[in-house]
């Protein structure tokens, strides 16, 4: 059903009246603010009773003013610009009253002598009835019509309602929806806050865990390094000791070297004499060192495969396969992380002779 609006002022200054009306809206009800008004932290101005529906749509457990439990207060947003208000035990009795808007109205309401939206409604005329007014709403077709329209014309079969009820109904329903929206908003708005609660906790928990992740393995590490020093060094004493048993043959076999060639060249020399008597003199002494000298037996020589050092190699197959399963424990609770941190920062303080009894094992001479 389409109608015509036509405007004709009542008043000399009609524009800035309807402007007046507009800011005397409630957002809630989208009636003129009933008494008492009260005014926001944000200075946003609400009915009262629609200011107590929207606080008590978002805190469903506060209790009212006549229970006997102190409650200890609430908060909602400001159905205008969002803003959330926290009020005290008092609830929405704790807020201030604003006496100006409520001395505004009452100096609006002497000024105009007509309902609200009334000039409005004066002016939507019927399309098919141009002389008549739109009174009357059509529960059928869900349309307002106006009464010839039921009479004679497309609604005269069906069901019709006087509009004031109808438009009263539709009002209060609307109102309704939204402080159910805004009620609705706010918990939306609390879910998303503890939404945001949790990634900053995930984000803190991760950050924790890999602290905790590069301390045991950085542990782990220092274990290993450690115990590379130690077979290190226990293979360098094996070498020092097997260098120094060869070099004292060395220098064994050295000296009885050097003695028999000093021996050699005095024979030679010996044995160029060309005097008999002469020669005969230290024949004798000389036969008898080089006899002595080729019967010395030396010290002997290493055994074979004495220089070999395989008694120093380490099987690391099975641990590097036991460091593949290393894997996060679900199970594990913080406390026993804890604990455990605490106890590898004690090992690592150890000194170097003390036994450390979860080494792995197999790494070691075989």
């Amino acid at each position: 059903m389409n109608f015509t609006v036509g405007f004709k002022p009542l008043l000399g200054d009609a524009h800035s009246m309807d402007n007046l009306e507009k800011q005397l809206i409630c957002p809630i009800c989208l009636e003129m603010f009933s008494k008492p008004v009260v005014i926001l932290p944000c200075q946003h101005n609400l009915c009262r009773k629609c200011a107590n529906d929207v606080f008590q749509a978002s805190n469903p457990l506060w209790q009212s003013r006549g229970s006997t439990t102190v409650s200890s207060g609430g908060r909602f947003r400001c159905p205008s610009c969002r803003h959330e208000v926290v009020l005290d035990r008092h609830g929405v009795y704790g807020l201030q009253r604003n006496l100006l808007v409520e001395n505004i109205i009452d100096i609006y309401k002497q000024e105009s002598s007509r309902p609200l939206h009334s000039k409005a409604e004066q002016h939507l005329m019927c399309e098919e009835h141009e002389d008549e007014k739109i009174n009357i709403y059509c529960l059928s077709c869900e349309v307002p019509t106006c009464s010839l329209c039921k009479v004679f014309g497309a609604h005269k079969d069906c069901e019709v309602a006087p509009l004031p009820t109808i438009y009263k109904r539709q009002k209060s329903e609307l109102s309704d929806g939204i402080a159910m929206l805004v009620a609705g908003n706010d918990r939306v708005q609390a879910v998303i806050t503890q939404m945001e609660e949790v990634c900053q906790t995930i984000e803190d928990n991760s950050r924790r865990q890999k602290q905790l992740l590069n301390q045991r393995f950085e542990a782990l590490c220092a274990v290993l390094e450690e115990r590379k020093g130690e077979l290190l060094q226990a293979l360098a004493r094996e070498q020092e000791e097997k260098l120094q048993c060869v070099r004292s043959l060395i220098r064994q076999y050295g000296d009885h070297l050097e003695a028999s060639s000093k021996l050699v060249e005095s024979a030679i020399q010996s044995m160029e004499e060309p005097q008999m008597a002469l020669y005969l003199q230290q024949a004798k002494e000389l036969i008898n060192k080089v006899g002595t000298m080729s019967k010395v037996e030396l010290a002997g020589r290493p055994e074979p495969g004495y220089e070999s050092m395989e008694q120093f190699t380490v099987s690391v197959e099975h641990v590097a396969e036991m460091l593949r399963t290393i894997d996060f424990q679900p199970g594990a609770s913080r406390e026993e992380e804890d604990e455990e941190v605490a106890l590898d920062g004690e090992e690592g303080s150890a000194g170097p002779e003390e036994e450390r009894p979860d080494r792995p094992e197999g790494i070691g001479p075989h």
